[in-house]
């Protein structure tokens, strides 16, 4: 497994972009909190769809899917294992 090397910057223009990946980390934090409420709410109502009329909802199972991708993204970009930005700033994942 190879390691990442992640520069803590030493120069201004470095040390301007760690700050403002921090930013970034601190509003996708927020983000994935909100992901998760509406996960748990997708994933009730999808129970409870289930139970009255014994066939999932399609709609909801291709958000739920888009919306797991979406929090799989934004832990990535956490833990820096990708620079790329999620939603809001990146693309909405496809189902």
């Amino acid at each position: 497994m190879s390691e990442r090397k992640i520069n803590p910057g030493g120069q201004s223009g470095q040390n301007g972009n760690l700050w403002m990946r921090g930013l970034m980390m601190l509003i996708f934090i927020f983000c994935l909190w909100v992901a998760r409420f509406v996960l748990l709410t997708v994933a009730l109502f999808q129970f409870l769809n289930l139970l009255l009329t014994s066939n999932t909802n399609q709609n909801l199972l291709d958000f739920g899917l888009s919306l797991s991708v979406y929090q799989c993204q934004i832990m990535r970009f956490l833990t820096f294992n990708t620079e790329k930005q999620p939603y809001p700033i990146g693309d909405w994942p496809s189902s």
